[in-house]
């Protein structure tokens, strides 16, 4: 069945989304862009634009990096950073479960034959 996606956008910007809070979760639990990007299947380049982008949506950062070191490198979610994540995930599950019976009916129109390729 398909499922709807948010984008919370700011302007043209998508301040987040689904992979933008996957990229968040990965840098919480790697804590570093590298491991979150390598997690991820994605460049550390593009992982590091998507938290610019974040970054420059936000009023203050949601990710702090530090370079490497002595102490070494990483990244760290922010409180703000933390917040934003929790806020956008209750607004997801709150978005499926409401739209649910619609997607219900939507998916009765799509074809069959798409909704197996997609699998």
């Amino acid at each position: 069945m398909p499922r709807p996606r948010l984008r919370v956008l700011l302007g043209s910007a998508t301040a987040m989304g689904p992979g933008k809070a996957d990229l968040l979760e990965a840098i919480d639990s790697e804590g570093s862009i590298t491991g979150a990007a390598r997690r991820m299947g994605m460049s550390y380049r593009r992982a590091w634009l998507l938290v610019e982008a974040m970054n420059a949506c936000f009023r203050r950062p949601l990710v702090e990096t530090a370079r490497g070191g002595r102490r070494g490198g990483g990244a760290r979610l922010t409180v703000l950073g933390r917040e934003a994540l929790a806020r956008y995930r209750t607004m997801e599950a709150k978005a499926v479960a409401s739209l649910e019976p619609d997607m219900a009916a939507f998916s009765e129109l799509l074809s069959s034959r798409a909704t197996k390729r997609l699998r």
